[in-house]
């Protein structure tokens, strides 16, 4: 079952995809701000949560731990139980002795593979957690860096289309303009305090 981050992760990438091209256009996409700014809000909202139960899942690796050395020491703890009842009950010390010595050297070498198994579970289940959380927050910034980009592209292009025309506004009054007139502009511009001001709209 997919998180809520990865959901939005994947509402936001469908949400770019769908965008429309702006007119004359094979990379700028038209977005609309209130949709997208309501998409990160979410998903800026849902990531601490998400983190805490990744983290809360690496903190499981000591009880992981804590419970296999508690099955461990109950079982040397039942070994010593049994070493002492066969003391106690064989004739022969000696038949006795060599029974309890494997009786403990058992139960100490399966607490040892118990607590190898358990730390092993545990180093597993914490790194596919990081694993896990870094991939998320990969796809989470390479979603973010494709918004950035196609935001910053459409208003480098809408910026260059209006100077463009801005440009062309000034050649046509230009053109417009005969020299005389030009001249006298530029000497009104000059000499704003020389006589009465020219007007020409």
């Amino acid at each position: 079952m997919s998180s809520r981050i990865e959901q939005l992760i994947d509402e936001i990438e469908d949400y770019i995809d769908g965008c429309k091209y702006q007119p004359l256009s094979k990379t700028n996409i038209i977005v609309n701000k209130e949709e997208i700014d309501e998409l990160l809000r979410e998903l800026r909202m849902k990531t601490p949560d998400e983190i805490k139960r990744y983290q809360k899942i690496i903190s499981n690796k000591e009880a992981i731990l804590n419970d296999a050395r508690a099955k461990a020491e109950a079982l040397i703890q039942d070994a010593t139980v049994q070493t002492t009842e066969l003391i106690n009950e064989h004739e022969i010390m000696q038949q006795a002795y060599a029974q309890a010595n494997e009786v403990v050297r058992m139960a100490t070498t399966q607490a040892q593979e118990i607590l190898n198994n358990a730390t092993m579970e545990a180093n597993g289940v914490r790194t596919s957690a990081m694993q896990y959380l870094d991939d998320m927050l990969s796809n989470l910034e390479s979603a973010m860096t494709a918004t950035l980009t196609a935001t910053t592209e459409h208003y480098e292009s809408f910026f260059n289309t209006i100077n463009g025309y801005n440009e062309i506004v000034k050649a046509n009054r230009a053109e417009l303009r005969p020299v005389e007139v030009e001249k006298m502009l530029k000497e009104a511009e000059g000499d704003t305090d020389s006589g009465p001001e020219l007007n020409l709209m």
